[in-house]
């Protein structure tokens, strides 16, 4: 049975450690706010943009380019490419883990694909599975920026031009409510037609919007600019919502955490009363003995 002075340490320990834990919760409870604040002020650029291909997909719908699915179909299958996105750190519940489980799942079904991992935990996890990554892809998961989204989106946009991959996916982890986050994979390129709907883009059914039906200096060129915005948006989106994940599974992790402490402090706390009452019970008792020792004497 431990002492009391063990007990005293434990229970100071585990006191440090919720401090620790309650501080990661309000720190994670920050940036959640600040990320989705971040989001919601690029979300309206980005919706016009997707407004905009809808538009040219209308008036020019058997339109054909490298970056669109084909007009029969998501027919296409050449080499693939995967952007997995997860964490820098731990301390997150089972979130890059999900994430990790999913890439490695699609790794055993195309072994010939490319990875690109956002992540220093995802690095490592691939680099112990001795799954190939590319090296000198090396971006950070925190705090997402639209620099950072435009640089990822030439990185694939190069690799596509060069014929290195013909299709790209993305995986991120996206949340299904307060509590709970779940992996999803989207295809990023080519292009599904099927995004860029009327019905898709927020229009009351049966509406038509009030676009100009010529472009300048041609639909092929203005989609030529418009393509790789839409990537970048995707892109950040998934980056932001990755990162909502991430910090809101961080949250659930250390509130769980401290709750636990807690309930171990009440116990400890129990188990050092009783061993202290057992203490004052013993000590009372060698004071009685003692007392009744020398009355004898004295009789």
């Amino acid at each position: 049975m431990a002492s009391s002075k063990e007990i005293q340490d434990r229970m100071k320990s585990i006191s440090d450690t919720m401090k620790i834990t309650n501080a990661m919760y309000l720190i994670s409870s920050s940036k959640l706010r600040k990320a989705r604040k971040n989001m919601e002020q690029v979300h309206d650029y980005f919706h016009t943009i997707r407004r905009s291909i809808g538009d040219i997909l209308h008036h020019i719908p058997e339109m054909e380019h490298r970056f669109l699915e084909p007009v029969d179909g998501p027919n296409f299958a050449g080499k693939r490419a995967y952007i997995v996105i997860t964490a820098d750190k731990g301390l997150a519940g089972a979130y890059n883990l999900n994430v990790e489980k999913k890439a490695e799942q699609e790794y055993h079904e195309h072994p010939d694909a490319r990875f690109f991992v956002v992540g220093l935990v995802g690095r490592h996890y691939f680099q112990h599975k001795q799954i190939p990554i590319e090296e000198d892809f090396l971006y950070s998961s925190q705090k997402p920026t639209l620099q950072r989204a435009r640089q990822i989106t030439v990185d694939l946009l190069e690799e596509v031009r060069n014929e290195s991959v013909q299709e790209v996916y993305i995986i991120f982890t996206r949340m299904k409510n307060g509590l709970q986050s779940e992996p999803v994979m989207m295809k990023l390129l080519p292009l599904s037609r099927a995004q860029f709907r009327h019905k898709d883009m927020g229009l009351p059914e049966g509406d038509e919007p009030e676009v100009p039906e010529e472009f300048f200096p041609d639909a092929v060129s203005v989609f030529n600019q418009l393509a790789p915005i839409t990537m970048q948006g995707i892109i950040f989106s998934a980056l932001t919502e990755s990162y909502c994940a991430e910090l809101n599974d961080r949250m659930v992790a250390m509130d769980g955490a401290t709750k636990n402490g807690t309930e171990m402090l009440q116990q400890l706390q129990l188990q050092y009363n009783r061993l202290r009452q057992g203490s004052i019970t013993q000590e009372i008792t060698e004071v009685i003995a003692g007392a009744k020792a020398q009355k004898k004497k004295r009789l």
